[in-house]
């Protein structure tokens, strides 16, 4: 009998290593560059270490330590994707960005562990570039079997349009995701994932949530939330509410900034921003501002339980958006571990 065993590198708060668990697969280490996540990690993922260090810093041989002889060893992780994203990289040149050979250290990692199995997930964009390439290219000279898809999460059951590469190696042989669960006649909607939460009001907070708070929003702002419909755009306002650049040929193609979500469609990609109402469309469907940082949560498959702040300790809705919108969604980590456990099981492996 073989026991899977994970490290999880730029774990964040731990919505990977959360949904690989779920899916019955132990992690025993997780690597971060941001200290303030290891209270989140560590609090709901109690059989993990968190380590505080710089992947850069980080020797391949210490983490011989976290893998096992006797267990089918898997190494996985979501390198930072903003030098790959469109947003960042447009009109820009990011390869300069210290955080583009993120996936080259991973390799390094790989190369000093050997894994059995190996995932990796980061935006669709990155698949265009020669550093992807590459890295693919030496996991197969290594003698990993690599597969690689752009995931549609809504067909996993996850309440937000977004779209994600996941890529699987292994070394037993071909190794895939499982197939998606809905289509667009069951997609789970914005509806499904937060029309039960008490009203809020922008700027304000749920006395039994502490999570449950939003930003505030301008005099301006409320104008403009209080005129746009869900599923709309700016063009909904009346011309006098509208920004310049809006007025501007540039402008006039981000119809989702300063919209409403609606409340019959899974939700827009989850960002770092998502509380803001003028980085997309994060207005809630009904009430007068933006996502407040408990839905978000829930839109990223987060559970109720997962504790993101220390007993007592005062909600920062900027740092909580950015580890909530960095995170690998729950559910996609669980059809992550569940593909590699069904794997190993066509292999002979039982993972019991």
């Amino acid at each position: 009998m073989s026991k899977l065993a994970a490290i999880d590198l730029f774990c964040g708060v731990g919505g990977l290593t959360y949904g690989l668990k779920q899916a019955g697969i132990k992690v025993s280490m997780g690597v971060d560059i941001d200290h303030e996540c290891k209270y989140a990690y560590e609090a709901n993922n109690r059989d993990a270490r968190f380590v505080h260090k710089d992947i850069r810093m980080l020797p391949a041989e210490n983490l011989k330590l976290y893998f096992s002889d006797k267990s089918i060893n898997v190494l996985v992780g979501c390198a930072p994707c903003q030098p790959f994203s469109t947003h960042t990289q447009k009109n820009k040149n990011r390869s300069k960005d210290e955080k583009w050979f993120l996936l080259l250290e991973f390799m390094r990692i790989v190369k000093g562990t050997f894994p059995t199995i190996i995932s990796v997930e980061n935006v669709p964009q990155i698949i265009k570039y020669e550093l992807f390439q590459l890295f693919v290219s030496e996991l197969e000279s290594l003698g990993y079997f690599v597969s690689y898809q752009i995931v549609s999460c809504p067909e996993y059951g996850i309440p937000q349009i977004r779209k994600r590469m996941v890529l699987l190696a292994s070394k037993l042989g071909e190794i895939n995701l499982v197939p998606p669960t809905h289509t667009k006649e069951n997609y789970v909607t914005v509806s499904k994932t937060i029309k039960g939460l008490p009203p809020v009001n922008a700027g304000g907070r749920c006395k039994q949530d502490t999570l449950h708070i939003a930003q505030s929003l301008s005099e301006l702002n409320l104008k403009r939330i209080r005129n746009s419909k869900p599923g709309g755009s700016w063009r909904d306002w009346d011309k006098g509410l509208q920004l310049k650049c809006h007025k501007k040929e540039s402008g006039r193609k981000y119809s989702a900034v300063y919209g409403r979500m609606s409340w019959d469609a899974p939700a827009p990609t989850i960002t770092t921003q998502f509380h803001t109402y003028g980085t997309g469309r994060f207005g809630h469907p009904a009430q007068d501002r933006a996502l407040t940082i408990r839905e978000g949560a829930l839109i990223q498959t987060f559970p109720r339980s997962y504790k993101f702040l220390k007993k007592n300790e005062t909600p920062v809705i900027k740092k909580l958006g950015v580890h909530i919108g960095n995170a690998v969604p729950v559910k996609l980590a669980k059809v992550i571990g569940k593909s590699i456990i069904k794997h190993c099981e066509r292999n002979g492996i039982s993972c019991d």
